[in-house]
């Protein structure tokens, strides 16, 4: 498999692209200006606390509250706590945590009024972006992600990810990072970190142990509802969690977001700066057909190449696709096998929807129905066979009676929302557009006016084929005889497709428009 990553720089805006073998399975958008991202950690002040939702709101500075809830305090509060404090007070110079003590972790099944109070100064990190109407959902178990390992302050565990299946492999991570994990900090190996060498994760734990003095530093000086410490931007985050081994390019058509690119890889000690292409193409994604496919995958309709299609809808509270054959398959014996066969090809490319979009939440898929119980259970492994490539956490539920698939996926960003429809220029939107009968009285005033300003022998109009066709309809009574008789000149008719149906433009006998 071929993966290649698009950046796309224009007017300051960044787009992402990752494709594999061609194909556009994720995109992402960098603004440059967004305050609230996955990773930021921020200062708040708890504005109020809930007891009958074991949680807090907090303020960080957005226009809503933001949402903390008692599990999301993490088993460390109220070291971390403690830490904070000591930090801001001038009583911790140093970042290091090897000799700060540790208070005993909070209670699991603890209520949120013993661990939290209003107006609390809390460190807290975003966790989800804002939603719609919602704040930003927070947790309070700061860790620091990196390119390899994700730094687990307060904490002395090695953690591995699941993904990494060998046990020789997992034996010799695991042996690796105790050796050189950080007093007082534990670690969470990655799945990017299989197979890599000690001088590859020690400079990543180099790197992470550098962010966390800096965010020391600034919380020397922290005010409430201010960002201490911002992640990546998303160029270099998308970097560091989906570039691999297997990556073939990096095509970018800004010369400083290069620069930036191969300044990250040779950073993190990667081999691949050299697959850094910039091209000198404006508008990448137009170039590489990346906008066509956006525009196709964005629709509330998804057309396969077989003939089959899917209908995505979303609500405020989930999403819906329905599946449908659009005609029926060739090879397919009956109804059944014909269903069958829809199904199963839906599955890889509904997987690639949730990916690209990036939906999140409950997900509803209704499939086509199928009698036979096998058929099911193999539609079943389809679809979490398709999702195993998704890094996003998700629960698949097998059919129910009806047929409908549910599905919960992880929801941290905002859907991605592509405008796949454009306002008409003609009725601006409206839905409703002049009468034919009320566009010739304008022209005719047009005519008239244009008399009165200046003889003329002879005008020409040019306008759309569709009102062409009705102003010559009939030989002696259309609305273009009477206009010549009525005015006594000569008026020549010209079409244009590519004109708007109400458009129109008056000449003089030397091609002279006439105002």
């Amino acid at each position: 498999m071929s993966k290649e990553l698009v950046i796309n720089s224009i007017s300051g805006e960044v787009e992402i692209a990752l494709l594999e073998n061609g194909q556009l399975v994720e995109l992402h958008r960098d603004q440059g200006n967004k305050g609230y991202a996955v990773g930021d950690i921020f200062l708040g002040r708890v504005r109020k606390v809930l007891p009958s939702l074991n949680a807090a709101f907090v303020d960080v500075g957005h226009e809503r509250d933001a949402f903390l809830h008692y599990l999301d305090l993490g088993p460390h509060y109220r070291t971390q706590q403690r830490y904070t404090k000591r930090v801001m007070q001038g009583k911790q110079p140093v970042p290091d945590l090897g000799n700060f003590k540790k208070d005993p972790e909070i209670d699991k099944k603890g209520k949120i009024k013993d661990e939290v109070s209003s107006s609390q100064l809390v460190l807290v990190q975003v966790a989800k972006e804002p939603i719609s109407s919602k704040g930003p959902r927070l947790t309070a178990e700061v860790t620091l992600p990196g390119r390899y390992i994700v730094l687990v302050p307060f904490s002395d565990k090695v953690s591995l990810s699941g993904r990494i299946k060998s046990e020789e492999e997992r034996k010799r991570l695991k042996r690796l990072m105790q050796s050189i994990r950080p007093p007082g900090f534990g670690i969470i190996v990655r799945t990017v970190a299989e197979n890599k060498g000690a001088a590859d994760l020690h400079s990543d734990l180099e790197d992470l142990v550098s962010r966390w003095g800096e965010m020391h530093k600034k919380l020397r000086n922290a005010k409430p509802g201010k960002r201490v410490l911002g992640e990546l931007n998303k160029t270099n985050a998308v970097l560091r969690d989906v570039l691999t081994s297997d990556f073939t390019s990096i095509r970018v058509n800004d010369e400083r977001v290069a620069d930036e690119v191969k300044t990250y890889l040779q950073g993190v000690g990667s081999d691949k700066s050299d697959i850094v292409k910039v091209s000198r193409d404006r508008d990448l994604f137009n170039t590489l057909s990346i906008h066509r496919q956006i525009k196709a995958a964005f629709g509330k309709q998804v057309n396969l190449r077989s003939g089959a299609y899917l209908i995505v809808e979303q609500t405020e509270a989930m999403h819906v696709i329905d599946v449908n054959s659009g005609g029926r398959k060739s090879g397919a014996k009956d109804q059944e096998e014909n269903a069958f066969q829809t199904n199963i090809e839906c599955c890889k490319e509904i997987a690639r929807i949730l990916r690209l979009r990036d939906m999140g939440g409950i997900i509803c898929i209704d499939f086509i129905d199928m009698a036979k119980r096998e058929h099911n259970k193999e539609l079943t492994a389809a679809i979490k066979e398709a999702m195993e490539a998704d890094k996003a956490k998700h629960n698949i539920l097998a059919p129910s009676r009806f047929g409908v698939v549910e599905m919960t996926r992880q929801r941290v960003r905002p859907v991605a929302d592509v405008k796949t429809s454009e306002k008409c220029p003609t009725c601006d939107g409206t839905g409703k557009v002049q009468a034919s009968i009320l566009i010739t009285d304008t022209i005719e005033s047009a005519i008239h006016q244009a008399l009165e300003k200046g003889a003329h022998k002879r005008l020409t109009i040019m306008l759309h084929p569709i009102i062409e066709a009705y102003i010559k309809q009939g030989w002696w009574n259309s609305v273009l005889k009477n206009w010549q008789r009525s005015h006594g000149i000569k008026i020549h008719v010209e079409s244009n497709s590519s004109m708007e149906i109400l458009e129109f433009h008056l000449y003089n006998e030397a091609g002279e428009e006439l105002d």
